[in-house]
């Protein structure tokens, strides 16, 4: 049974080739065919039907019909040209052609030849990319070609990977659609879908010969498609039997394929059945590059072709790189990076850092499709690679004496590879994408050993594929994580669990969470926290170890994060790093955004806690070194900012929120208003109502509002009436009593609190993109509405203070978040706001720059509060009355100066909040 042909034994072959043909003419009818198939045979391509010859094409150009020389699909286009032919020219011939292919046909590369010169065009490179050799240096050249023993995707862009991952999961998605529409059983036909995966792959990653499986399809089942399932079973049979097992009458084509192993081919299923047009599409799948694909973005992609709803949008249902990273790297792979440095020049200190990568453990309790894992283990493998090449590099600087063994290229593969997928774990709460995890292991796990193939000369050998026993399928809320592994403090806990709001999960995950915390009363906590309170219990008798979770942002935000973060500091644990709110989100077109937060823990002094800040949440963060991080994310005291009943500055008076309808007859829209303004006896009662929008874009909005209502007015008035009797009917339907019982005076807003004079309001929910809150005085002749929080404000010192960047700071970090808005809260925001007592001359001036604030915006009486604070036209009057309002404000707070940025102010809040409540 042939394998994939080593990088040795290629540049072995390339000599041979240059030797062979290096007196013989170039001439291009007489021995092109010849040519081109010695050519492949130099990567192990030794049939005929490895490449398709004198391909029929249509040139774009001219509408006719030529010839490809010849065509590897998915891989390569070869265009040869007799000795001193115009290369240039026959690539421009080649590529003339390429319109014509289908997707899975279409090659990433085109070599053009003149017998003595070769021309490589990489086309996924931009068609930029471009290398040229001449027949006598192909050894050195070699490399280029060596995507067709399967060892190309070394240098394919993320870019690149991630557009073959969608290609390869939307051919899936075909062949799933084909055998869910058979009624097959769709868990066997889940492990259908494995295997088929596992032999694509294989057929063009060297793990077997070259385009093995697609030639079993070809011959060894029939057109109409009525003995694929069977063959396709026996084949399976055929994976998991060891060759001393193997009937000895089995030879020809069932006989070249290897013993697989590795549990993928273990469970015996049924034999699905097919249509002819089932076979087709397999057959075409075998012409993709199925080398190209990247085992994390494929992972999530593959999960997602069972879903109907997703299969139409694949490309939106995967984690990218990015993402991942920015939780693997500060967690512990740039510490590794540093230290590598570090000891870069210490052969014995490389071989201790070799020895202790091993003992590592990496565990995934919310694994899905194994994403985490993938990119982690595919990181450790490669530093481990670059620490065994800089062991050698030192070892022939000193000339240290090589062992037998060493001279021939072995010293540090097979059993010896420290970082091993055994080391990789995972829990998943379905069947589907743990056996998918578990099969993207096997298939980085074979890209790492590539490389290694590639670098080394020698790599450990790619089949048997051992089992991975590592994922494990279970509730991991309900699982006593130990049992997927025994923790210790060489285990660092990584992932992303379920993206749920306290307001989305459902009734049975909220009694998870009460389960997992213990707790009768879990609050707004979100689903995610349920895996922090597993990673206390699972570190609970242990110093060491670390973990982080990327999370909903709402997690650091407003109530939940006294309720998170007050046990884990409790328990000796500090933040090690935090990635601030950023968009969560998939590259693809028409990706849903999701506003989270990554924070990673652990015990240890150093190094200092490293805090990353996104000023576009789309964009890349910008890192500073924290003297702490705490539960807000904000490098400061650990302190906690919890309800308060009453206001903690001397300086602020209270908020309240506005009056409840409790009824829609109470308010008048603008279509209705004409109705009721045109009855004298109703207009009597008209009163402008505010709510959020209202009284940021100034929309126009009416109430009744009948505290004095004569009761002869009811017998005067039809509208007032239909609407007074709408309201009792509707309180009447209520399932609250209270409610209810407010059906008694139907005439009556539910909840009433409206001032009666002058008074400051502010919405409940701000704009994310609003520089300053979006505040205003009102008059007592403005009914408030429950949608605004109002508050006494005589002589405009509240207004002032609200309307500071101090303020939106202090909003923004402890406030809670609808979506990514701020949401305006007293008990939280504004009660626990620490403005010390200040100097009387100070509030004074502090006023009269609030004064200021409002004459800027009565420049322009026609724009509304959002026009105003549209933080990209922001009128310059109104920001430079701001900025001397700011240093007033800031100078209140104790700052030395007119502060810089937000963190700046954050520092300032947090300390000020530590000292007052400290002295309460």
């Amino acid at each position: 049974m042939s394998k994939a042909r080593s990088f040795e034994e290629i540049r072995n072959w390339a000599s041979k080739f240059a030797h062979d043909w290096r007196d013989i003419p170039g001439d291009e009818r007489q021995w092109a065919q010849q040519f081109v198939r010695d050519l492949l045979q130099v990567y192990g391509l030794t049939e005929t039907r490895a490449a398709f010859y004198e391909m029929r094409a249509k040139r774009t150009s001219t509408g006719r019909q030529g010839y490809i020389d010849a065509l590897v699909p998915g891989k390569l286009a070869i265009e040869m040209k007799s000795e001193g032919g115009d290369l240039e020219a026959a690539e421009r011939q080649a590529l003339d052609y390429l319109h014509g292919l289908g997707d899975t046909e279409m090659p990433s590369h085109v070599l053009t030849s003149d017998f003595k010169t070769f021309r490589l065009l990489n086309i996924r490179g931009g068609f930029t990319d471009v290398v040229e050799w001449r027949l006598e240096d192909f050894k050195q050249h070699a490399d280029a070609l060596s995507f067709l023993a399967g060892y190309g995707e070394r240098h394919v862009s993320w870019e690149e990977r991630e557009q073959a991952s969608i290609k390869a999961a939307q051919l899936m998605a075909s062949l799933y659609e084909g055998l869910a529409g058979s009624g097959y059983d769709d868990h066997q036909a889940s492990v259908f879908l494995v295997r088929t995966l596992f032999a694509l792959y294989a057929d063009d990653s060297g793990l077997w010969e070259r385009d093995l499986f697609l030639e079993f399809l070809e011959n060894r089942t029939s057109e109409d498609g009525g003995d694929l399932g069977s063959q396709m079973n026996l084949l399976f049979q055929v994976l998991r039997t060891h060759p001393d097992k193997r009937p000895t009458t089995m030879t020809g084509l069932l006989a070249r394929f290897p013993y697989v192993n590795g549990g993928l081919f273990e469970e015996v299923v049924e034999i699905p059945f097919f249509t002819s047009d089932m076979r087709t599409r397999m057959i075409e799948a075998c012409y993709f590059n199925w080398s190209a694909i990247s085992p994390a973005i494929f992972g999530s992609l593959f999960q997602a072709v069972k879903d109907k709803k997703s299969r139409r949008s694949l490309g939106e249902h995967y984690t990218t790189e990015t993402n991942i990273l920015r939780v693997i790297r500060p967690m512990f792979l740039d510490e590794l990076e540093a230290e590598f440095e570090e000891k870069k020049n210490q052969p014995q200190a490389l071989r201790n850092m070799r020895e202790r990568l091993g003992k590592l453990q990496f565990f995934d309790p919310a694994c899905g499709c194994g994403n985490f894992l993938i990119i982690a283990y595919r990181e450790m493998r490669d530093l481990e690679l670059r620490i065994i090449e800089r062991i050698q590099e030192l070892d022939r600087e000193r000339g240290r004496k090589s062992t037998a063994l060493e001279d021939q290229g072995l010293a540090f593969l097979d059993d010896q590879v420290q970082v091993r997928v055994r080391n990789f774990h995972g829990i998943e709460i379905e069947d589907w994408p743990a056996r998918i995890a578990a099969t993207a292991l096997h298939l980085v796990e074979h890209q790492a050993n590539q490389e290694m193939e590639a670098r080394l000369g020698r790599g450990p050998e790619l089949l048997p594929l051992d089992k991975v026993e590592t994922i494990h399928v279970g509730n991991a809320l309900q699982m006593d994580w130990r049992e997927a592994l025994e923790p210790s403090g060489d285990v660092t806990i990584i992932g992303n669990p379920p993206f749920l709001g306290h307001a989305t999960r459902s009734k049975e995950q909220a009694q998870q969470l009460r389960d997992v915390w213990q707790r009768k009363d879990i609050g707004r906590l979100d689903y995610v926290t349920g895996w922090y309170k597993k990673s206390l219990d699972y570190f609970q008798s242990f110093n060491g170890g670390r973990w982080g979770f990327v999370s909903t942002n709402s997690i650091t935000q407003g109530e939940p994060v006294p309720a998170l973060f007050e046990p884990v500091f409790i328990a000796g644990w500090r933040i090690r790093f935090a990635h601030r709110t950023f968009a969560w989100t998939s590259e693809a077109p028409n990706a849903a955004s999701v506003y989270c937060t990554v924070v990673g823990f652990d015990k240890e002094r150093r190094p200092a806690p490293r805090l990353f800040d996104y000023s576009d949440l789309r964009g890349e963060p910008e890192e500073e070194v924290a003297k702490n991080i705490n539960g807000y994310l904000v490098d400061g005291p650990n302190v906690f900012v919890e309800q308060r009943r009453k206001v903690l500055s001397p300086e602020l008076p209270p908020f309240t929120f506005g009056s409840m309808p409790r009824g829609a007859g109470l308010i008048v829209e603008p279509e209705d208003y004409k109705s009721v303004a045109s009855d004298a006896v109703a207009a009597k009662y008209l009163r402008p109502f505010k709510m959020g929008r209202e009284l940021i874009h100034n929309e126009e909005r009416w109430c009744l509002w009948m505290e004095d209502l004569d009761p002869a007015d009811l017998q005067k008035s039809k509208v007032l009436r239909e609407r007074i009797e709408a309201v009792r009917e509707f309180r009447l339907q209520s399932s609250a009593d209270s409610t209810r019982k407010m059906a008694d005076t139907p005439h009556l807003f539910g909840q009433r609190s409206q001032p009666d004079q002058p008074y400051l309001a502010t919405p409940a929910v701000f704009s994310e993109n609003r520089r300053f809150a979006t505040v205003a005085r009102l008059e007592p002749d403005v009914i408030a509405g429950n949608k605004i929080f109002k508050a006494d404000d005589p002589d405009g010192f509240a207004f002032a203070v609200m309307s500071s960047s101090m303020f939106i700071t202090w909003q923004k970090t402890v406030g809670g978040r609808i979506k990514a808005d701020p949401n305006f809260s007293n008990t939280i925001v504004w009660n626990n706001l620490p403005l010390p007592k200040i100097d009387p001359s100070l509030r004074e001036k502090i006023i009269e720059a609030g004064q200021d604030v409002i004459a800027a915006r009565e420049q322009h009486p026609e724009r509304t509060l959002a026009q105003h604070y549209n933080p990209l036209v922001m009128d310059p009057a109104l920001l430079k009355a701001h900025a001397k309002l700011d240093a007033l404000v800031d100078k209140a707070f104790g700052a030395a100066s007119t502060c810089g940025d937000e963190k700046e102010r954050q520092k300032i809040l947090f300390a000020q909040y530590a000292e007052m409540a400290e002295g309460e």
